[in-house]
């Protein structure tokens, strides 16, 4: 049995925190160990500091390094996801001199309200102007892939870089308007198309 996964490596996407939370969930049931999901991010955390959201289960605000999360609601929405064909060194990036720890703190009330969006194919809710990636300025500045990649992106609305990239993503209204932006992608770059889930389809396997 084996699951085969069409997310990009090196894209910013999670996939191997997702993967290494997988493996958590799974020995955890196949082994009968009862570990409750607290136990199961505890120990997850010392994998990645993703790793504890994948095994949480539903959208949550992240704080501390990613441990410390709640759960919070999403409006329903689909992303177009693009990746240029290049791949980013996380480790790079964090020790870049240019990131710095200044940036204001936000906090989970900042996000409970509705975001405007002027963009003629955004949707409203999800994705706030006053949010930023602080990774985004770094990454583009080194790799003109993914800055040219963003820029396509944003002329449909509100583009933002995924984690430390390389992909970047779009909120949209429907998976229609989605996939009419997705099929209009440059040749050279790669992209799908994601519905947001609010909740794991599977989370009834994570107790």
């Amino acid at each position: 049995m084996y699951v085969e996964k069409n997310i990009p490596m090196g894209g910013g996407l999670g996939g191997g925190s997702s993967d290494a939370a997988t493996v958590l969930l799974a020995l955890n049931r196949l082994w009968k160990l009862d570990l409750s999901r607290w136990d199961l991010q505890d120990l997850g955390l010392k994998l990645g500091a993703d790793v504890p959201f994948f095994i949480y289960g539903t959208n949550a605000w992240a704080e501390g390094v990613g441990e410390k999360l709640q759960e919070i609601k999403l409006r329903e929405a689909c992303y177009v996801v693009l990746t240029p064909n290049t791949h980013v060194s996380t480790a790079q990036i964090f020790a870049n001199k240019q990131l710095t720890k200044d940036t204001n703190l936000k906090i989970m009330s900042d996000f409970s309200g509705t975001a405007k969006s002027s963009a003629e194919n955004s949707v409203s809710g999800n994705m706030k102007p006053e949010f930023q990636n602080d990774l985004e300025k770094i990454v583009c500045s080194l790799y003109s892939d993914v800055a040219d990649c963003l820029a396509w992106l944003k002329q449909y609305g509100d583009a933002r870089m995924s984690g430390s990239g390389a992909s970047v993503f779009l909120e949209v209204a429907s998976e229609e308007i989605a996939n009419k932006i997705c099929n209009k992608k440059p040749d050279n770059v790669r992209g799908f198309v994601a519905k947001g889930l609010n909740q794991h389809p599977l989370i009834k396997y994570a107790d």
